[in-house]
């Protein structure tokens, strides 16, 4: 199970991204679900659009439709986003990557990203993991 941070999925359904081919190598590999925080919809949407184009999108949104992406909601996550957000707010943490953070913290405990700055900081706590690569 991996959590998709925004520049995971970014990596994912565009094909011109430095990480295209990484993000699609660890997907495969992995056998189980890939989690898309609810909380990151409108920065991807957003990102895939402008970078990428209507197609990008809708493929992004095809495959949340099909079960090949799950949307977790986290109803349950703002207590957590909002002590993230608080603790680390010198960072700036922010919501997006709080919420990335809260689901993997339900969800396997695994985050695929491609930016590693400010999660890298929080992963030291030891409550989730980033997928790393070489």
């Amino acid at each position: 199970m991996i959590t998709l941070d925004s520049s995971a999925i970014i990596a994912l359904f565009m094909r011109r991204d430095q990480d295209h081919a990484h993000a699609v190598e660890i997907v495969q590999s992995d056998t189980g679900p890939l989690i898309v925080p609810a909380g990151i919809m409108s920065e991807v949407a957003y990102m895939l659009e402008t970078r990428a184009g209507d197609r990008a999108l809708g493929s992004f949104l095809e495959n949340l439709d099909n079960g090949a992406l799950l949307l977790d909601c986290g109803n349950s996550d703002f207590s957590r986003i909002r002590e993230l957000v608080e603790r680390y707010r010198n960072l700036p943490l922010g919501f997006a990557d709080a919420a990335v953070i809260a689901c993997a913290e339900r969800r396997g405990k695994r985050v695929l990203t491609y930016d590693q700055r400010d999660l890298s900081v929080v992963a030291r706590e030891g409550t989730f993991t980033l997928i790393t690569w070489s």
